[in-house]
């Protein structure tokens, strides 16, 4: 399904658009269709792109948990370009892809752990409107992952919100960065 572009792609002209789009190729395949909506307003592009090159840098986190929480916070937002590239993300990370093809599905699926399923209840609890993260789910993610770990959690559940809630609005939908594993874009 292509995107339908809420907000319309800005054309991309210059030196720093073809560099932009350059880099884009180079390192995923093809131009997200979200950086030519950010092109619209590059002081905000550029501190996205600076927020995001710092969030990549978290490393208290185990990769799988990350994932597995960042793709349940774009599940239960609806927003398939997030998962399409998550799915992208994590195949070139060489995660277990038998596993992130089950996240939209992680209730009924029956290859989570149970510390995996705590992170992704956590992720949804934390992306529902209002909130309904539970003193209980933080002191057993605490006591699993320590806090260091547990703040990055919640850091990259939050970031993924913003990501995907922008995706969305922007009427973004899934690119194809997800044909490259053949994992299907499913949503909950």
């Amino acid at each position: 399904m292509p995107s339908t572009f809420h907000i319309p792609p800005a054309p991309m002209d210059g030196p720093f658009a073809r560099l932009a789009q350059r880099v884009s190729r180079r390192l995923y395949g093809r131009v997200p269709d979200n950086l030519a909506v950010f092109w619209h307003h590059q002081p905000v592009l550029r501190a996205t792109l600076a927020f995001e090159s710092r969030v990549a840098r978290f490393k208290e986190l185990d990769p799988h948990l990350k994932t597995f929480a960042v793709m349940a916070t774009a599940a239960q937002i609806g927003c398939s370009w997030c998962l399409d590239f998550g799915y992208y993300v994590a195949h070139t990370e060489g995660l277990d892809e038998s596993k992130v093809r089950e996240v939209p599905r992680w209730r009924t699926s029956e290859v989570f752990s149970d510390l995996e399923r705590e992170v992704m209840a956590y992720a949804e609890a934390m992306t529902s409107t209002p909130p309904h993260v539970e003193e209980e789910q933080v002191a057993s993610l605490r006591r699993q992952l320590g806090e260091a770990a547990v703040v990055e959690l919640t850091m990259m559940v939050a970031v993924e919100n913003e990501r995907s809630r922008f995706n969305h609005a922007a009427g973004l939908a899934s690119q194809g960065f997800s044909d490259v594993c053949e994992l299907p874009l499913e949503a909950p």
